[in-house]
């Protein structure tokens, strides 16, 4: 059973018991007022309508007659105003007076249409925001193509994510999968779509709509669990290109047999970084530099332009570290680069703006 739900709603659906799984779609939007707060101003507006209701019908009580004992006191007057705001009606008390029937056409039946709008006015808004945002679901579901699916928002994820869209990619096209809801809270605060539930099934990814995915981040906390989402994403979209992060080196082959292109080991990679910065804090810096995207030095990926046709790649303008030909990967001194062919791509160390675009093609999603 599935319940669709928008980004800005505190309210979450909960397990019915231990066999029971429910997946949320949780788009990003503006901040609303919880909806407990909402209920509540609504109470007390109902609650002073019916004090307001009782105090003028007891100001105006010698115009009222109660069948029991003739006389109307306060506690007649909040009954009153109680069956009478609640259209139940049961006659037992009535006005009299002309004063008393003229207030309760100008005054009480007013009140009345009042309360009625309070209290029904909630359910009708309940469902006419349940109906707008399944649209809004189903509009972003038809729209989104081309998007990066990030499985696991904690360290990791939000790293890979931010690094993504520094250099470019939109926010309205991240979704991220994970499996706790206060993960996922936090995902959508900061602008993406995120999707609750377990990664390594299928019909949980097909939520994120990763069968129509370009790229996947797998970033979960266990290898075992990387693998398992690595062979079920290559099932369901088999042009992607999967990247993902495992703890243990061992690990890695296992992952690109499930269907992963390219692995990164976090805590080799840690290692390596800490031992460079021991024997050269200089050389750790730039490093550390390079991994920040979006700031000083970056490693960016473009395509040879028509001017570069037939050069060398100490020729170029940018700092070339390797050339991309075809699913080879070479080195700036490697032999085999001649001159530069127009299908190639350099990767290069430059100094960027936020503005750079990298990964060209992508399809904007409409907004609300």
């Amino acid at each position: 059973m599935f319940h669709v739900k928008l980004p800005g709603q505190d309210a979450i659906a909960r397990q019915a018991d231990e066999h029971l799984v429910t997946h949320q779609v949780k788009l990003p939007r503006k901040v609303v007022e919880r909806p407990l707060r909402q209920v509540a101003k609504r109470l007390v507006m109902a609650l002073l309508v019916l004090v307001s209701t009782a105090l003028i019908v007891w100001f105006d009580r010698d115009g009222y007659t109660d069948n029991s004992d003739g006389s109307v006191d306060l506690l007649d007057a909040f009954y009153y105003a109680t069956v009478t705001l609640s259209t139940t009606g049961y006659g037992d008390i009535t006005p009299t007076s002309d004063i008393a029937r003229l207030i309760n056409i100008l005054i009480i039946t007013p009140l009345r249409v009042l309360f009625l709008i309070i209290l029904v006015g909630t359910t009708l808004e309940v469902l006419t925001e349940r109906t707008r945002e399944e649209w809004r679901l189903n509009r972003w579901r038809a729209a989104l193509r081309d998007h990066t699916v990030v499985v696991g928002f904690g360290t990791k994820g939000r790293s890979a994510v931010e690094t993504v869209c520094a250099t470019g990619l939109k926010k309205e096209q991240v979704v991220v999968v994970d499996p706790s809801p206060r993960v996922v809270d936090a995902a959508t605060a900061d602008g993406y779509a995120g999707v609750i539930g377990d990664a390594t099934r299928s019909d949980v990814l097909l939520r994120a709509e990763v069968h129509k995915a370009r790229q996947i981040i797998i970033a979960t906390q266990r290898d075992d669990t990387a693998v398992l989402v690595a062979l079920t994403a290559r099932q369901l979209n088999r042009g992607a290109k999967i990247v993902a992060a495992v703890r243990e080196e061992e690990n890695a082959p296992l992952l690109k047999q499930s269907g992963a292109d390219a692995v990164i080991t976090s805590a080799s990679a840690a290692g390596r970084l800490l031992g460079l910065s021991v024997l050269s804090p200089a050389a750790g810096m730039v490093m550390e530099d390079l991994i920040h995207q979006g700031s000083g030095l970056d490693i960016v990926e473009r395509p040879v332009i028509k001017a570069e046709v037939g050069m060398g790649v100490r020729e170029t303008t940018d700092l070339v570290v390797s050339v991309v030909r075809g699913h080879r990967v070479l080195g700036y001194d490697d032999p085999e680069v001649g001159t530069l062919q127009l299908m190639d791509r350099l990767i290069t160390i430059a100094r960027v703006t936020r503005n750079t675009q990298v990964t060209p093609g992508i399809r904007p999603l409409p907004q609300e």
